[in-house]
């Protein structure tokens, strides 16, 4: 945050000094206007009597003293009075004429130094925010600018400062920890791969069927790096925001995402229940699939043998609802908010294939699409997991029941 605060000062110098001046020069104005208007040939004003006003010759004089009857003669008088009436009154403009420039221009080193003062007065505080502000680094994001006094522009003005520190301050936190989970779940694959390369050529007695198996291990193992990194990229990806809408239906991503995970439900002997109706939305397909097929994939691989999954779309109160629920370990309450964290999730690590972003990805997704998403974990184990978008017709249509009628219907308690 950078405040030229001396090109403010002037700036506010400026204005404050013409204000002044200018109200000055109104005024000055007004004043000359008023005694310009005020006529001169009237100064001495006429008398009481109906005939004070007429000169010898019978007519209007065109003004005599108070109470004073014009005589025979007197109307020369009178004109000579009222002509130097009327040269004292123009004498008397230009004296004010010069008088008010004078003033005028003795207001305008005093404008501008009252301006000055004013400005430096109002800048004071912005001055302080400013070096704090600069003070502030990545070190110190705990530090706050803290204005104490009355709620006005600048306190209001400080505190937004503040909530942008503290939201600036937690997102380096997780950024920190994020990149510290990333690189431990890089490094225990890499050495596995270290261990087995050295094993492989410290071993003078190594077969090829030893070359063969420890060859297998690091192609799995360079898999599990592959989908690490990929799912990395896809979390990445998905804070960015969208950057391509278009019309889409939940039901035919949710129904791939099942076709793709059949083989590992079938392999683990899991009774998959899905009720899958239309749900349009408007989003970006690569990410909502990518969002199904994670949510598909965390039911399927982390559930227990003969275990459920039960999936759903439907359009609901004006949500295109994606429902996900399956059977599994138990998950403590708490632990339900930190689901949503990458390499957060308690018993996913990236040894067996599942480092834990699968949710995150999903969280970041649904926020990108302005969808909200809960997750609820299940007394008997597992999770259920349900994720509404705005629809994208007005016409709701109620579809199939929520994740807590699903476990109803299901039996999944």
């Amino acid at each position: 945050m950078h405040l030229p605060s001396r090109r403010a000062g002037v700036r506010l110098t400026l204005l404050y000094g013409a204000l002044l001046v200018a109200s000055g020069a109104v005024l000055l104005a007004l004043t000359y206007l008023l005694v310009l208007r005020f006529p001169a040939d009237r100064v001495l004003v006429d008398g009481a009597g109906a005939d004070a006003g007429t000169d010898a010759s019978g007519g209007r004089s065109g003004g005599g003293l108070p109470g004073v009857r014009p005589t025979a003669g007197s109307g020369d008088v009178f004109a000579l009075l009222q002509e130097q009436a009327v040269r004292q009154h123009a004498d008397q403009l230009r004296q004010l004429l010069v008088q008010s420039g004078v003033a005028l221009a003795v207001m305008l080193v005093v404008s501008a130094l009252l301006g000055r003062l004013v400005a430096r007065r109002v800048l004071r505080p912005l001055r302080a925010m400013t070096g704090t502000v600069r003070h502030i680094s990545a070190h110190t994001l705990h530090e706050r600018l803290a204005v104490a006094g009355p709620a006005d522009e600048l306190k209001e003005l400080a505190d937004t400062v503040d909530g942008l520190l503290g939201r600036l301050e937690g997102a380096l936190d997780s950024h920190r920890r994020f990149v510290a989970d990333a690189a431990n779940a890089l490094r225990a694959p890499l050495t596995q791969e270290h261990r087995l390369l050295r094993e492989t050529l410290v071993d003078r007695d190594a077969t090829a069927e030893t070359f063969r198996a420890n060859s297998e291990r690091l192609l799995e193992i360079s898999e599990r790096q592959a989908h690490l990194l990929e799912s990395l990229l896809a979390l990445a990806g998905s804070h960015r925001g969208l950057v391509h809408r278009e019309e889409l239906d939940l039901a035919p991503l949710t129904e791939s995402a099942l076709h793709v995970a059949r083989p590992d439900s079938e392999r683990l002997g899991l009774k998959v229940a899905a009720a899958v109706g239309p749900a349009p939305v408007t989003g970006d397909p690569a990410l909502v699939q990518r969002l199904a097929s994670c949510l598909v994939d965390n039911a399927v691989g982390h559930n227990r043998p003969g275990g459920r999954v039960e999936i759903s779309t439907a359009v609901r109160g004006g949500h295109a609802v994606l429902s996900v629920a399956n059977t599994g370990d138990r998950v403590a309450p708490e632990q339900v908010n930190r689901l949503f964290e990458p390499f957060r999730s308690p018993g996913r690590t990236a040894a067996d294939g599942h480092p834990g972003l699968g949710l995150a990805i999903v969280h970041a997704i649904a926020l990108a699409h302005d969808a909200v998403i809960s997750v609820r974990a299940r007394p008997d184990g597992g999770l259920a997991v349900e994720v509404a978008f705005p629809a994208r017709t007005g016409d709701p249509r109620e579809g199939a029941e929520d994740i807590g009628q699903l476990d109803k219907r299901t039996g999944l308690h």
